[in-house]
């Protein structure tokens, strides 16, 4: 892919979508917990409110979105979400494959084309987590932004945070975005900020859960040589997560 030139201010946005699922109350995590593996009448209506959203942003990293299968009533949901909001271009990592029945991914939809990408699997005790790593602008002073779905637990996120940290180290411009499941204390201390390549900027908008926010789950990363203008988190009602929200200015912009 040919590098193209990024403009000096991009929006961004992070969102586990829970496959459009949206979530009222911790019980039916169990009670309807068959919505995930089956279809769901509200699954596309939620699609719908969540790619009216997602129109006001330049690069959006998307976890828990499936790219065609029973549950998803053989919708690609990636591609669902890009042309009904605009997106030109968009690249998705199936980490978790049920086959027919569902399939769990990482997506990122863009409105800039990546000059390269790549897909990483990442440690853990348990496989189905993932990263995908996207290079853009130029290849002097790229953007990095790495898009990600950690692991619940906590020695399984400590090597996963290593290994993202491993993949932006000694760039200049990098974003890390998406559901670290950590709470901001734990990530605080964890190895991805070790030497500050990325800093956390939300410390204050909680984005789990989305009926009755306690923690700050979702997370976009930045290096210190970028400028944040704003960080907010959304208060829609279409997942288990709110998404997170940033819009930034870069260093190298002409």
């Amino acid at each position: 892919m040919n590098q193209i030139e990024l403009p000096e201010k991009l929006s961004l946005l992070s969102y586990n979508i829970q496959t459009g699922l949206a979530q009222d109350n911790s019980h039916q995590y169990l009670t309807q917990s068959w919505r995930h593996l089956l279809p769901h009448s509200k699954r596309i209506e939620n699609l719908e409110q969540i790619s009216k959203i997602l129109t006001s942003f330049d690069i959006v990293a998307l976890q828990e979105i499936d790219p065609g299968s029973l549950r998803s009533g053989s919708i690609n949901q990636i591609e669902y979400l890009a042309k009904k909001a605009g997106f030109s271009y968009w690249y998705s990592q199936i980490n978790r494959n049920l086959g027919q029945i569902a399939k769990f991914s990482n997506a990122v939809l863009s409105r800039y084309p990546a000059y390269y990408v790549d897909y990483h699997k990442l440690p853990g005790v348990l496989p189905g987590r993932g990263a995908i790593r996207l290079f853009y602008g130029n290849k002097e002073n790229p953007l990095v932004v790495v898009i990600v779905h950690l692991s619940l637990g906590s020695f399984s996120q400590k090597m996963q945070m290593e290994y993202i940290r491993h993949l932006v180290l000694g760039y200049d411009q990098v974003v890390v975005m998406g559901d670290l499941n950590c709470k901001l204390e734990k990530l605080l201390k964890s190895p991805l900020l070790s030497g500050k390549t990325v800093v956390p900027v939300n410390y204050q908008h909680n984005t789990y859960p989305s009926w009755k926010p306690k923690r700050i789950l979702d997370h976009i990363l930045v290096s210190p040589s970028i400028k944040v203008q704003s960080v907010n988190v959304l208060e829609v009602p279409y997942s288990d997560h709110l998404p997170v929200g940033m819009a930034i200015y870069l260093n190298n912009a002409k």
